[in-house]
């Protein structure tokens, strides 16, 4: 039964390092800087959590230890990584990056032109 729970890890382990290199192949062949930023975060990020659970649960039911410092590096990965694919994604769009020329649809410019409309009426800001 030790045998195939740690085949198991090892392919959670490998399925994580496969989606780090998807992901990395996503940074280099998509046109645009929203497109690459979505590879970023999102293999990325599963890849990552991937890894380090991988390597928790190993160390948890094998070494029979409990890694707070992986516990904790699984969290904020998680936490961070969207929050900051989606600032990079929103600075790149509110300073004018242009989006890839197929892209069929801008879903932020009608509420960025809502949002400015109300900013220049009454100098309110948008809550």
């Amino acid at each position: 039964m030790s045998e195939i729970g740690e085949l198991l890890l090892g392919l959670v382990v490998l399925f994580g390092a496969l989606m780090s290199a998807v992901s990395a192949f996503g940074l280099i062949r998509l046109p645009d800087v929203y497109l690459r930023s979505h590879a970023a975060t999102k293999s990325a990020t599963l890849g990552v959590l991937l890894i380090l659970s991988g390597a928790f649960l190993y160390f948890m039911f094998y070494v029979e230890h409990v890694s707070a410092k992986l516990l904790l590096g699984i969290i904020f990965v998680f936490i961070t990584s969207p929050v900051a694919g989606h600032l990079n994604g929103r600075a790149a769009y509110r300073s004018g990056v242009p989006l890839w020329e197929q892209s069929e649809y801008d879903d932020l410019r009608p509420a960025l032109k809502k949002e400015q409309a109300s900013l220049g009426e009454g100098g309110k800001e948008h809550k």
